[in-house]
């Protein structure tokens, strides 16, 4: 792995855990300030009904707590909806939004996406805005075309230097244990590279790309040392304080 790589790792937890699974946040403070981290961010993203509770238990450490989704809109008649703004309340720092999950089973669309992100930023939380082809638009050569036209469509127009960050998962990997080789995810990545800094300019160089899909403790370290792979989003890996921690191994 490059040496001065800054990564980001971030935990999923989707429709998992509860208040007991605050050991495993306990454990993981620990572990992270033992190790000391210089050039790793991480950050869980557990379910709203426990993120309360992780983000008060995290304060004065470098874990972060952050959500796996967010409202469009700002307050009012939206029963089961929840704001930027209730995110923030409860200090969470970062939002998961348009993951292949939200697209396929809630009818998300790109420009949804992108007024949830609006909003989010104008709330100051961070962002990170998924892409990811399906198993039939990978075989039939659209992987680029269909991750270019999610980035048009689902990318806010202003963005700070840290704000945002962009995570690639190919629908067909999430979860199936399968991942692209390795020349393929460095395609993707610097193909995504090239549509942010045409969008943002400079900025576009400072966002970070993080891959998701089966990562685990078997392919963490080769998939991390890829150019322009910044970091990992992680989903059933994440769960156990043992397999996240022997992803969190291969940084720094």
């Amino acid at each position: 792995m490059k040496k001065n790589k800054k990564l980001l790792i971030a935990g999923n937890w989707k429709m998992n855990g509860l208040r007991k699974n605050s050991l495993m946040i306990s454990n993981l403070m620990k572990y992270i300030k033992n190790k000391k981290f210089k050039n790793t961010d991480i950050l869980i993203c557990p379910p709203f009904t426990i993120a309360n509770i992780f983000s008060t238990l995290s304060k004065k450490s470098n874990l972060m707590i952050g959500a796996q989704n967010c409202s469009d809109k700002v307050s009012g008649a939206f029963t089961g909806d929840i704001s930027p703004e209730m995110l923030k309340d409860i200090d969470l720092e970062m939002v998961i939004l348009g993951h292949s999950e939200r697209r396929e089973y809630h009818n998300e669309t790109s420009e949804i996406v992108k007024l949830k992100a609006i909003n989010a930023l104008k709330n100051k939380l961070n962002v990170i805005i998924c892409v990811g082809e399906s198993l039939s638009q990978k075989k039939s050569g659209k992987t680029l075309r269909v991750i270019g036209d999610q980035l048009k469509k689902s990318l806010p127009d202003k963005i700070s230097s840290n704000n945002l960050i962009v995570a690639y998962e190919p629908i067909w990997a999430i979860g199936s244990g399968l991942i692209p080789n390795n020349e393929d995810i460095y395609k993707v990545h610097e193909f995504i590279t090239k549509k942010l800094v045409e969008k943002y300019g400079a900025k576009g160089k400072r966002i970070k790309i993080l891959y998701g899909g089966s990562v685990n403790k078997k392919n963490a370290g080769e998939i991390l040392s890829i150019d322009y792979v910044n970091g990992a989003l992680v989903g059933g890996a994440s769960l156990k304080y043992k397999d996240f921690k022997s992803i969190l191994d291969f940084c720094n």
